[in-house]
């Protein structure tokens, strides 16, 4: 498949979810409002499976899952960066080897690979699940169970209001509790009590929020639905409590985990169903639900929808950030006099330095939040507003944008952080130095906290060498300037410092380019 064989006003979008259990690809046709899927893929391989007690993925799970991406890759070639989102989550998340994992996948893919945060892992599936279920019913309780880690989510229509990832889920919870083989009641109490136990840490809050609507998504589910509806036991892609007990005495009956078998179920879920049914009665039990229905939308679709919102006023990144200036009272008028002097900056050097709209996304947002820090203290604030954006949870933004954008907000003011450069992937490390650059001087040129942003300034780049124009009148910002000629000497870039006539009209001043 090709982008030339779409319409003009198409664009294809693809998300892979590289799951604990399962991989799974889902490539769709986006254009005027509407989703077409064109190729959707899940391959169970398991590879929470057989982690050792150092959290090492084995040898074997790494295997099956280059093969997967493999496959996957044929898929997504020709498919630009900005349109899709690899995601990984829980194994990823935990693995002590997760690095080696991300170098191997992303040649392979040749697109990076993010591992997400398990809120916002949380945060994606409600907005599958959301954008499956049309008809509203009021506050919704969403719960995925995977291989890894279990998701809950309180929300309405799309918006959640409480997110939480539990590490508990099918695959682990096998490997401790069925790891003998046997299909028992003991072996099932011991996951549901300890399941029971995970829950019990939100379930206070969840309870206070409350929900009309319990909604289940995912393998775990959407195989005991299947199975209860094959045996008449329930219909429409519900999941009742009392169908759940009947279907833990089939299990028990059966005993033996290796030759499980049940019409509805899949043979590559067989093994880990048991452990995923003993986390969904806990999830009845904790809950006092009654029944649940199935949403055929979780991670994957929640990936795709995010995508078509990124950019426009639905994008999360924005709320995310803006949540963080309220919450540490972010100067407002000197946050816009640096991004607008940013953005003129960034006109300037845009060309010679070889920076896009993407790179230009990361100078905007990094502009909104350079004084976060402040709110701790004055001293070293841009090492305290870097740690933040490092390590909060930011709604929409995956771990590798996060450790971007506090690399910018580190580098703003004072020596140039060159080991946090050099710790950067390789192909991020210029662009970055010159966003950082551009961000610096930025800064510095609004050092004065004016009312207005300062744009009575040129820059003219060539190679390593760029050279900033002011007005000689401007004394502080000359000096200022002096003094980032020294802080930039280490980076390779030579700043070169000039000045015009302050009569000249700053636009018109063949200083200015």
């Amino acid at each position: 498949m090709t982008d030339d064989t779409l319409p003009d006003s198409s664009k294809k979008l693809a998300a892979i979810d590289l799951g604990s259990n399962s991989f799974h690809l889902l490539i769709v046709e986006y254009s005027n409002g509407h989703i077409k899927t064109l190729e959707k893929r899940g391959e169970k391989v398991q590879l929470a499976d057989g982690m050792d007690k150092d959290g090492c993925l084995s040898d074997a799970a790494m295997a099956r899952a280059m093969t997967c991406l493999e496959l996957f890759a044929h898929f997504i070639d020709g498919i630009g960066a900005d349109d899709i989102r690899i995601v990984g989550t829980n194994a990823l998340r935990t693995a002590s080897n997760s690095d080696d994992f991300l170098a191997r996948a992303q040649a392979l893919l040749d697109h990076d690979v993010e591992i997400i945060s398990g809120r916002e892992e949380a945060r994606l599936i409600y907005l599958g699940a959301a954008h499956a279920l049309a008809e509203g019913k009021g506050r919704r309780l969403v719960a995925d169970i995977g291989g890894g880690s279990t998701e809950f989510i309180i929300g309405e229509h799309f918006t959640p209001l409480a997110l939480e990832s539990l590490d508990m889920g099918c695959v682990v919870y096998t490997d401790r509790f069925f790891a003998d083989g046997a299909i028992t009641d003991k072996n099932f109490r011991q996951a549901e009590r300890e399941a029971r136990s995970e829950l019990a840490n939100i379930k206070r809050a969840y309870q206070k929020l409350g929900w009309q609507d319990p909604i289940g998504t995912s393998g775990t589910i959407r195989a005991a639905s299947e199975v209860l509806e094959q045996h008449g036991q329930t219909e429409g892609g519900v999941v009742t409590r009392e169908g759940l007990d009947w279907l833990k005495k089939r299990l028990i009956k059966q005993n033996d985990l290796h030759s499980l078998s049940l019409d509805g179920l899949k043979a590559s879920r067989a093994r880990v169903f048991p452990a995923g049914v003993a986390v969904l009665r806990a999830i009845f039990d904790v809950f006092k639900l009654e029944r649940l229905r199935y949403a055929n939308g979780a991670l994957r679709e929640g990936v795709i929808n995010d995508l078509i919102g990124r950019d426009t006023d639905q994008d999360p990144r924005n709320n995310s950030l803006d949540a963080l200036t309220t919450r540490f009272d972010v100067d407002t008028q000197q946050q816009h006099n640096v991004r607008e002097s940013a953005r003129q900056a960034f006109e300037h050097l845009a060309k010679p330095w070889s920076l896009t709209n993407a790179h230009w996304r990361y100078l905007d947002w990094a502009a909104r939040v350079h004084e976060l820090g402040l709110a701790i203290s004055h001293a070293k604030f841009h090492r305290h507003g870097s740690y933040i954006l490092e390590y909060a949870d930011m709604a929409g933004f995956s771990r590798p944008e996060q450790q971007l954008l506090a690399f910018l907000v580190r580098a703003h003011r004072r020596k140039f952080p060159l080991r946090e450069l050099n710790a950067l992937p390789e192909r991020r490390r210029l662009p970055f130095l010159r966003l950082a650059v551009i961000l610096r001087l930025a800064v510095l040129l609004n050092h004065s906290r004016d009312d207005d942003p300062f744009t009575d300034f040129g820059l003219t780049a060539e190679g390593d060498t760029l050279e900033l124009t002011l007005p000689d009148d401007a004394l502080l910002r000359i000096i200022d300037a002096e003094r980032e000629c020294h802080y930039l000497s280490d980076t390779g870039l030579t700043l070169t410092v000039s000045t015009y006539p302050a009569s000249d009209s700053p636009h018109t001043s063949s200083h200015l380019q």
